[in-house]
């Protein structure tokens, strides 16, 4: 560091306090201090209780326990998600590029902002009802390479193939398995050109045939499945959904937002996208997957270490 009244370099001398270096001019004698770099700039919030926070967010816990815990109020709580989701948001964007995923599978999740679909009325915001996360996963590495989160429909659904495509690496060449969602066998055709081999797996559900309340919320049995070879030649080994489904458990279990019958649910669409975007970066780049050891991008070469989370949203 020079000094700014006589242009020299200045002396190490101490360190501040809070741990920064110290420096002083030799010859007029002022002392300054290093830049001071705060992560969650321009919020002014200790560092040490906004990253628990950020932690405790993604670990399932609600913001009502958040704020108990952290002693930070709920509405500074929500400015760190939105913060770090989209820095999240700008890191996937970077990062998830020229890959060379081989097996990819497909699915959708249900969630909903607001309220759901049933209660909107005809003057209601556009962004409240059903709100699906499309999320893509490398069966191989178990990364999520894309997601987006939107209505199911036709709009949603080439916006998400066409943001996988993107992050593909040029002419490499992969399987994909969907659901039977009706606009992946267009979309996929489209966006693709030739590119994947594709097919679909479609699951028939049958019925307990219990309307009391304790069948209400059971899960139905799964009758049947049938598998449709869409384009090329895709692996019949390998057509699966299996691991993308899992995944949806886990994102239920580790988003408050997406745990049912409860009043967690999200009350605007940019705190729901934040909190999946901070949810997959970090399932990415932080957290060890427990076959693999290791994190789904350090199995895909992206990095070769496990970032913590101030290097996450750093």
């Amino acid at each position: 560091m020079n000094c700014k009244e006589c242009s020299i370099e200045c002396k190490k001398c101490g360190r501040h306090r809070n741990g920064l270096q110290r420096f002083r001019c030799v010859q007029c004698g002022k002392t300054y201090t290093e830049e001071h770099e705060r992560l969650f700039a321009p919020m002014i919030v200790p560092e040490d209780k906004a990253l628990l926070a950020i932690q405790l967010l993604i670990e399932g816990t609600s913001i009502r326990s958040v704020e108990r815990i952290t002693q930070l109020h709920r509405d500074t709580i929500i400015r760190l998600l939105v913060l770090a989701g989209e820095r999240c948001i700008a890191l996937m964007d970077t990062r998830m590029r020229n890959l060379r995923c081989k097996r990819i599978q497909a699915d959708e999740i249900w969630s909903f902002v607001g309220k759901k679909d049933r209660n909107l009325k005809v003057d209601d915001p556009e962004e409240l009802g059903n709100a699906w996360v499309f999320v893509a996963m490398d069966a191989q590495t178990k990364l999520i390479p894309s997601y987006i989160v939107g209505k199911r429909d036709r709009a949603t659904t080439y916006a998400f193939l066409s943001d996988l495509r993107e992050r593909i690496a040029e002419e490499h060449r992969f399987q994909l398995t969907t659901d039977g969602f009706v606009f992946y066998r267009r979309g996929v055709e489209d966006v693709f050109a030739g590119q994947a081999d594709f097919a679909q797996m479609v699951k028939i559900y049958g019925d307990y045939g219990q309307h009391d309340a304790a069948g209400r919320y059971s899960p139905s049995p799964m009758i049947e499945t049938i598998v449709k070879i869409r384009d090329g030649r895709p692996d019949p080994r390998h057509i699966s959904t299996s691991y993308v489904e899992r995944q949806n458990l886990t994102i239920r279990m580790a988003i408050r937002r997406f745990t049912r019958l409860t009043n967690a649910f999200s009350k605007k669409l940019d705190n729901h996208k934040a909190a999946c975007a901070l949810h997959f970066a970090y399932y990415n780049f932080c957290r060890i997957h427990k076959s693999l050891r290791v994190t789904p991008a350090m199995e895909a070469g992206i990095t070769d270490h496990v970032w913590s989370i101030k290097e996450l949203l750093h």
